[in-house]
């Protein structure tokens, strides 16, 4: 298990005294975005991206299965993440190996974002109703912890989904042949749209305090954190607020306005990074 040993309240402290002059310790503007960079390869379905010091490694992997009985035309979309002691100096490696809270909350948010949003067509992912199906997985790795995991996850997520490709499969009545890639080439998964995470920490006593993309330490001191999650056509696939300070309709709004347009360029990075990978293929 890993435990976040957290800020001294002396960092808190100067965290908070600065964000009041309206003044970050990383030198960034209050709604300022950390430098994003994508990557993807060299195989498909491997992505990496960095944010700032964040940097999380995404890798998508498929199998045949069974599907569920209650959803037989339907495959499966499944996550897991793994964040070590090793991705900050701050996190503390406890005994028993178990899966901290952290890690949980980012694979599920993460489903939520994806899965829930339909972002991925889960019925082109049946091979045979009822007794074959695709089962997809995400591996999130987070490589090292500067803050904002739940943004860098997401992108890395839906980057290497994207750069995915899957076994082609030729069915035959009741026969499915999956083709091995160098016989015939693989085939990319059905994607209706691209959700983007937009995260925003709140600190202060009140809340009062917002900022964007929330380094590791105003993360550490934050009293509430909210997450917007849109796609290119503006529209918003989830919303996640955490931790026990209540936001008020104005400040919910803001957040949502500063999201739409820091979805756009995150979305332009990874059309970009996406589209750069198949030219260098």
């Amino acid at each position: 298990m890993v435990v976040d040993i957290g800020p001294s309240n002396i960092e808190t402290a100067f965290v908070l005294e600065a964000l009041r002059k309206n003044v970050r310790v990383d030198g960034r503007g209050i709604y300022d975005y950390r430098t994003l960079r994508i990557s993807c390869g060299p195989t498909p379905g491997l992505a990496e991206v960095q944010l700032g010091q964040t940097r999380v490694l995404a890798r998508v992997s498929c199998e045949v299965t069974r599907p569920s009985p209650d959803r037989p035309t339907e495959g499966l979309v499944q996550f897991s993440s793994e964040l070590s002691n090793l991705a900050a100096p701050n996190l503390d490696a406890s005994s028993g190996g178990r899966v901290s809270a952290q890690e949980v909350a980012i694979s599920r948010m993460v489903e939520r974002v994806i899965r829930q949003s339909r972002a991925i067509d889960t019925e082109a992912l049946c091979i045979l109703a009822g007794v074959k199906v695709w089962a997809v997985r995400v591996d999130l790795h987070f490589l090292d912890h500067g803050g904002n995991l739940m943004d860098a996850a997401a992108a890395a997520a839906i980057v290497a989904l994207r750069h995915f490709r899957r076994p082609d499969v030729t069915v035959q009545g009741e026969e499915a042949i999956i083709h091995d890639p160098r016989e015939r080439n693989p085939v990319p998964l059905s994607i209706h749209h691209t959700p983007v995470c937009v995260s925003f920490a709140f600190l202060g006593a009140l809340g009062e305090l917002a900022v964007l993309d929330p380094s590791l330490l105003e993360e550490q001191a934050q009293a509430a954190s909210f997450t917007v999650t849109l796609n290119a056509h503006k529209e918003i696939c989830a919303l996640n607020k955490a931790g026990g300070v209540p936001l008020s309709p104005e400040q919910i709004q803001r957040c949502t306005q500063v999201a739409l347009t820091k979805a756009d360029e995150i979305s332009d990075a990874i059309n970009a990074a996406l589209k750069g990978s198949s030219s260098s293929k």
